[in-house]
């Protein structure tokens, strides 16, 4: 944050192998620098964005920052000012963010860890508040973190993982994206939906449109098989989505976008040669003003000659099969 103090704190958990995608989607959701890394598989960022917690599906908490505090005395001050007017609350300490806040603990002010650390750390600051503790239904609830060196306090928002209803879609492809991966992709490729038009003009089975219309987005699909464009229309139909499905060749797209979504084919089914593949990146260069491509073998040089620039990446692996997220401009 180079100084700047943040107005809302986000932690962030994942597996190792999909450490890279959420890196990749906290940049772009966060507006953090290219430099921002996780240094374990659960992190906490600071930004100034406010940005809906169910959105990713790898945030867990969110906080509104209320007050910044150099020591666990200056919190607990801070603490006696709260007056909820008698409203419900529960503090929740969130857990060590990473090997990096180890530098900055000390004896005097070190991060509660264990169990009971954190629960005695809630009971103190609890005890300080002006309102009525609830730890079942309360109204309100209180996030405790410390992070880089400072205790921070504010309003707490839970992930609710309300994407999860889309692993229950009626059409299912065994090569499509999973949930998880196509919404923090849409993340990626739309970190701030207002007056964004999105495309994913090889939309196989709808799972992006599924994402992006789900966080509402406003997005249209386009795939040439027709087998796959109706799994699409009936998959969306399920979830109550209105989103346009067109049956037809990308290249043939005149619309214009500001960003497209390609999930390159890849497939027994689909397999294309190297110049289809650069005739599908220049059409796109012609109707999308920013591209996220995800992809199975190096494009690098491909998306070059489309006339696109690579602005950021990262890579998804599971096993020995490994995908590619390529933003480009």
């Amino acid at each position: 944050m180079n100084g700047i103090k943040p107005d809302y704190l986000y932690s962030f958990i994942c597996h190792e192998e999909e450490r890279g995608l959420c890196e990749l989607e906290a940049r772009r959701l966060l507006d953090l620098p290219a430099s921002f890394k996780m240094k374990a598989g659960l992190c906490v960022a600071g930004s100034m964005r406010e940005i809906d917690v169910d959105r990713s599906p790898f945030m867990k908490h969110r906080m509104q920052i209320w007050h910044e505090a150099a020591s666990r005395d200056e919190l607990e001050q801070y603490a006696l000012h709260i007056d909820l007017k008698d409203a419900s609350f529960k503090i929740t300490v969130w857990d060590a963010a990473s090997n990096e806040t180890e530098a900055h603990n000390s004896t005097e002010n070190k991060q509660p860890t264990s169990k009971a650390e954190k629960q005695e750390l809630a009971k103190q600051i609890g005890q300080r508040i002006k309102g009525t503790v609830d730890l079942k239904s309360p109204r309100l609830e209180i996030g405790i973190a410390y992070w880089l060196g400072k205790w921070y306090i504010g309003a707490m928002q839970d992930n609710t993982a309300v994407w999860q209803q889309h692993h229950s879609k009626p059409r299912q492809y065994s090569t499509a994206l999973s949930t998880r991966m196509a919404r923090a992709i849409v993340n990626i490729a739309v970190p701030s939906p207002a007056g964004i038009q999105a495309i994913d003009p090889c939309c196989g089975i709808g799972t992006v449109l599924l994402e992006a219309a789900s966080m509402g987005i406003a997005v249209s699909g386009r795939e040439i098989n027709p087998l796959a464009a109706q799994g699409a229309r009936e998959n969306l139909a399920y979830f109550h989505y209105d989103v346009q499905v067109v049956l037809g060749d990308m290249r043939d797209i005149k619309e214009k976008f500001d960003v497209a979504i390609i999930d390159m084919p890849y497939n027994l089914c689909s397999v294309l040669p190297m110049d289809d593949k650069l005739s599908m990146l220049r059409h796109a260069r012609q109707f999308a003003e920013q591209l996220v491509i995800v992809t199975v073998e190096p494009l690098d040089q491909e998306l070059l000659a489309a006339g696109f620039q690579i602005t950021d990446r990262c890579a998804v692996s599971k096993g020995k099969f490994r995908r590619e997220i390529l933003c480009c401009s």
